[in-house]
This record gives structure tokens, C-alpha cells and sequence, in this order.
């Protein structure tokens, strides 16, 4: 007769230093079941298996440790953990850490966060590590998206400039800021990027290739720190969509002008990291996959970065180690014309991903933008696994996404995954403290 006192049957996550039940809450409970939905089947990249195609975007929260003379300068805080930990918690496949700079002018504003001191020791590297450790504990997979803003860094947090009525502030050198020091591909009043920023000047070739060697070391820390997935971010007009464009890059030596020149930075920026990541590990990139200048007085003086410039990028991605290509779009010039509806970044990624199975490619494909709703989510990737092992396209509607990257919506409504898996009528896992409520 077993004793009423014996110890409570709880297997502890081996993540933590301190006692947590493991869990893997979203995962789902039969995953090889014809009735699952592709959206909870698990998928993997490499040697990274993702419990489900739920991403949690990166977001910026302009959170961190401003005073440049602090040890937590740029580091995560108990903030972050509280906000991303709800993420995987609640059963979010792979949860993005906001973008972290890869050197202090890299960041937006003083209070982003980043990952350019890359010892152990460092408050930067234990604050990620400990973020890491939670999320794994709860079954969640953590990624980092790697970046520099160029000449859109050292202004005030958002709500800062919003609540004076400005589109934007400098921050100076008393708030943190760098404002002398912002750098792009081009410099000069002509490319500032409007009202409320600083004018950049342009980098040398030597800064170019030491930033080059600063996303590799950064992205090798990431790694040390238990970071699963690497992105690198050359979207939204930061310093590497600067260096792509044609428009805000008017150089006129090896990382200006044609196509294979001005993709240059990116390409070495790539192939630094994969040189120094396991090869286990994902590598993704998020792009831009237009500007939106067609027609504009400024594409037709310089060109722009259009939808055609990034299929030709698409057939580099695979010799360069690039996994997944995260579709955005925009962010680079004021003149930007964008035909504003709820697909209109989803549509881009589907015509991406039709062009990447066109050319019998393996690459996935990341969808963002205005996904809010279970069905919704669901049809972007129904049948992904089928189409690529097939390699035809699957009855019904063609998928256009490997997995869906929310972000605003996660804000509103942390426990999506829950809530879709109750309205798709996936069954899946629940966290052991959840279960007497879901």
C-alpha cells in the first residue's frame, strides 16, 4: 500500500537552477495524426526541432539600461523575462528575444538591448542565458535577431517622442545617446532618415569589416549562451537593408553600386557567422522584400530594392547557410507608397516561397504581418511538410508559409497558442500549473 505522503510524480526541467516542472506546453499530443494541423505538427531545421510553426516575432520594448557607465548597460532585465517567458510559457514553438545590437552605436536608442560584450560574465550574456533557460524549460526554442540600425539609431524610445508630439528625438550624449556617431553606407544631410534623426556619416571600409566580425561574434555568444536560432535583420531601412539599397547606398567602392556589391556587407556578414555556428544551427534573415518606390521620384533617380531584387538574392541563400527567409517589407525611405491591406506581407511571402520551389530549393519561409486568427494562421502552412517532401504542390490551396511569425498580436493575446489549439481542435500539451484552468 503506497504511502498518502509519497512525493508528488513532477519530472524537473533541467534548465533552471532552480526547481521548475518541465513542461511543453503547445506541443501537440499526437503529432503524427492526420487530424493535427500542420500549424501544431512539430518541424525541424538542421538539429533544431520546433514543437509547432508558432514564432513570436522580435519586439522592441526600449527597456534596458541606458547609463553607458553601467555593467547593465544593453542587458535583459526581470522585464524581459516576464515578457517573453509568458511566450513559451504559453506554448509558443520558438520565441524571438528583441533585436540585440551588435555594437552600442547599433542600437535604436539608448534603452535597446544588445550583445557586443561577449563575455560570461558580462550582464549582456547572463541575462540572455537566463532568458534561454526559462524558455527551454517550458519546452520553447529562443532565438536572436542580430542587428544594427545605421542611421536610424540613437533617438528616444518611441513613446518618449510620441508623448512630446514629435515623430521623433534625438537622444543625446546626457540620455545615452551617440549622435555623432551614427553610421551608414552613405553620410551626409541627404541621408538622414527624417525629421528627429541624426545625420550619419558613412563607414569606412575598415569599421565595415570590423561589423562584419562583430554580427559573427555576437552570433557566437548567442550560441555559448544556449541560443538556439540565429536571424540576421536586413529589413526596415537598418544599417544592413541600407547597405541593399541602392537608394541609401551611394557608394562607389566594393559595397556600393551593382547588385553583387551592394549585397556585399550582407554576404560576408553571413558567411562570418555560419563560420563560427554549429552547423546544427539555424541561420535565418529577415528582408525587406520591397521597398515600396515604384514610381517614386527617388527609384527613378537611383533604382530602389524591389521584389525582383530580392528573387535574384533567393539563389545565394543556400551557399551562404541561410535556413529560412523571414518576409517583410518597407522602412526605408519616407516616399514608400505601401498598398496597405492584411495580406499585404503574406502575399510577398507567398510569391517568395513560389519562387524558391520553382527553383527545386530547399529554403523556408517565415509569413508576418497582421496574423491574428487561428484559421487564418493555420491555412498559411497547411500541407508545408507535404508539398516540400512531394515536391508538388498539395491538394487545395498552395501553402504560402513554414511558419507563421506573430508579434503585436502575441501583445494582446499571450495565450494564443492555447486559444488556437482550442479553436482548430488540436489537442496538445498544458503547462502542469495550467492544467485546472485550460
Amino acid at each position: 500500500m503506497g504511502s498518502i505522503n509519497q512525493a508528488p510524480r513532477v519530472i524537473q526541467s533541467e534548465e533552471t537552477p532552480y526547481f521548475t516542472p518541465a513542461n511543453n506546453g503547445g506541443a501537440a499530443l499526437n503529432p503524427a495524426d492526420p487530424d493535427t494541423p500542420t500549424l501544431f505538427r512539430p518541424l525541424q531545421i538542421r538539429d533544431v526541432i520546433l514543437k509547432n510553426r508558432v514564432v513570436v516575432s522580435p519586439m522592441c520594448m526600449y527597456s534596458a539600461e541606458s547609463d553607458p557607465s553601467s555593467p547593465f548597460l544593453g542587458a535583459l532585465t526581470d522585464y524581459h523575462i516576464a515578457h517573453l517567458g509568458q511566450f513559451a510559457l504559453k506554448g509558443a514553438g520558438l520565441v524571438f528575444v528583441e533585436a540585440q545590437a551588435v555594437q552600442p552605436n547599433g542600437r535604436i536608442s539608448p534603452n535597446d538591448v544588445g550583445l557586443w560584450d561577449h563575455s560570461p560574465e558580462s550582464e549582456q550574456f547572463k541575462s540572455l542565458q537566463r532568458i534561454v533557460r526559462f524558455c527551454h524549460s517550458q519546452g520553447a526554442k529562443v532565438a536572436v535577431q542580430l542587428a544594427h540600425a545605421g542611421r536610424k539609431a540613437s533617438v528616444v524610445p518611441p513613446w518618449v517622442a510620441a508623448e512630446a508630439k514629435k515623430p521623433a528625438i534625438i537622444a543625446e550624449e546626457d540620455v545615452g545617446g551617440w549622435p555623432s556617431n551614427v553610421v551608414g553606407p552613405s553620410g551626409g544631410v541627404d541621408h538622414t532618415w527624417g525629421l528627429g534623426y541624426c545625420t550619419p556619416r558613412a563607414l569606412s571600409v575598415e569599421e565595415i569589416q570590423e561589423l562584419v566580425q562583430a554580427f559573427a561574434r555576437s552570433a557566437e555568444a548567442a550560441v555559448r549562451a544556449g541560443v538556439d536560432v540565429i536571424e540576421i535583420h536586413a529589413a526596415h531601412g537598418y544599417l544592413l537593408n541600407q547597405f541593399l539599397s541602392p537608394v541609401t547606398n551611394q557608394r562607389t567602392d566594393a559595397y556600393g553600386g551593382s547588385f553583387e556589391n551592394r549585397t556585399r556587407m550582407l554576404r560576408e556578414v553571413l558567411t562570418a557567422i555560419r563560420a563560427v555556428i554549429p552547423s546544427g544551427t539555424p541561420l535565418f534573415l529577415r528582408i525587406s522584400a520591397t521597398e515600396w518606390l515604384d514610381g517614386q521620384a527617388v527609384a527613378a533617380e537611383s533604382g530602389s530594392w524591389t521584389m525582383e531584387s530580392s528573387l535574384k538574392l533567393l539563389p545565394l541563400l543556400p551557399e551562404l547557410g541561410v535556413d529560412l527567409l523571414d518576409v517583410s517589407s518597407g522602412g526605408n525611405h519616407k516616399d514608400q507608397k505601401i498598398n496597405l491591406h492584411t495580406n499585404y506581407h503574406i502575399d510577398l511571402a507567398s510569391e517568395v516561397r513560389k519562387a524558391i520551389r520553382a527553383a527545386d530549393a530547399k529554403t523556408l519561409v517565415g509569413a508576418v504581418g497582421f496574423i491574428t486568427q487561428a484559421e487564418q494562421a493555420q491555412g498559411l502552412v497547411q500541407g508545408a511538410d507535404e508539398a516540400h517532401a512531394a515536391n508538388a504542390t498539395v491538394s487545395g490551396p498552395e501553402p504560402v508559409a513554414d511558419l507563421v511569425f506573430m508579434a503585436r498580436q502575441f501583445m494582446r493575446e499571450p495565450e494564443w497558442v492555447m486559444n488556437a489549439a482550442k479553436k482548430l481542435g488540436a489537442k496538445v500539451d498544458v503547462p502542469v500549473q495550467f492544467r485546472r484552468a485550460i
